[in-house]
């Protein structure tokens, strides 16, 4: 996650030459791609922090 952003309120996922952008709040795929198992892995995690991202989205991207 970076400052300076723009909307959809989103993640950056990499792994290894891949990066995805996921949305906070539906946890689609906003850009990119990563192969199916780690998007996985990456969903998981994200669906039981879900607050805590939104919650940092903001606090990096206040003007948003």
């Amino acid at each position: 996650m970076y400052a300076r952003e723009h909307p959809p309120p989103h993640f950056h996922a990499i792994y290894a030459e891949y990066e995805e952008l996921i949305e906070i709040r539906t946890l689609f795929t906003y850009a990119g791609s990563l192969p199916k198992a780690q998007r996985k892995k990456v969903i998981e995690w994200a669906e039981t922090r879900q607050e805590y991202l939104m919650q940092n989205f903001q606090r990096l991207n206040p003007r948003l």
